[in-house]
């Protein structure tokens, strides 16, 4: 992997500070916004307990340390995050269908269902945000953001725990 120092004898300085500027902007937007959605589901669900849904929603059940490593957190954050999940209802505990003694999570139905309208929310409101870009522009807005994430996720996870990189 190349350094750092590799990257921006390579890549415009001010560039760079352009573009940290505009993640540093989009990241407060994001949390002034929530990304909520619009509409009466609008900030009603917090980033936290979506993605643990939307996880559990696509992956299936699981357990609390499969989860914790497939979002890049420990253990402990997951059990924190779940409990009022399991509190509301919605998320299950089940045991393991393999080794009865384990236990995992899974989306119960109420839980789907809140999904889904929070999901319904944050559609419309990325609807009006693009609503005068191009399907093309959509596309290679996705496409770039989710290679930014994965790149994000790849260098937090290879930095030394508590650490930054040198």
């Amino acid at each position: 992997m190349p350094t750092s120092s590799d990257m921006t004898t390579h890549t415009d300085p001010a560039l760079l500070d352009a573009l940290q500027h505009q993640v540093a902007v989009f990241a407060r937007r994001a949390e002034q916004s929530r990304l909520g959605g619009v509409g009466q589901a609008r900030n009603s669900m917090d980033r936290a307990a979506y993605l643990l849904l939307n996880r559990l929603d696509q992956e299936g059940p699981m357990g609390v340390k499969a989860l914790a490593c497939g979002m890049g957190i420990d253990s402990s954050t997951v059990t924190r995050q779940v409990a009022p999940l399991v509190e509301s209802g919605l998320v299950s505990r089940a045991t393991h269908p393999e080794d009865g003694r384990a236990v995992v999570l899974q989306l119960s139905e109420r839980g789907r269902a809140r999904l889904e309208e929070v999901r319904e929310s944050r559609r419309a409101l990325m609807a009006l945000v693009t609503e005068e870009w191009t399907q093309e522009e959509r596309d290679a807005f996705c496409t770039l953001l989710t290679r930014f994430n994965t790149s994000l996720a790849d260098i937090t996870a290879a930095l030394p725990p508590g650490g930054a990189a040198s």
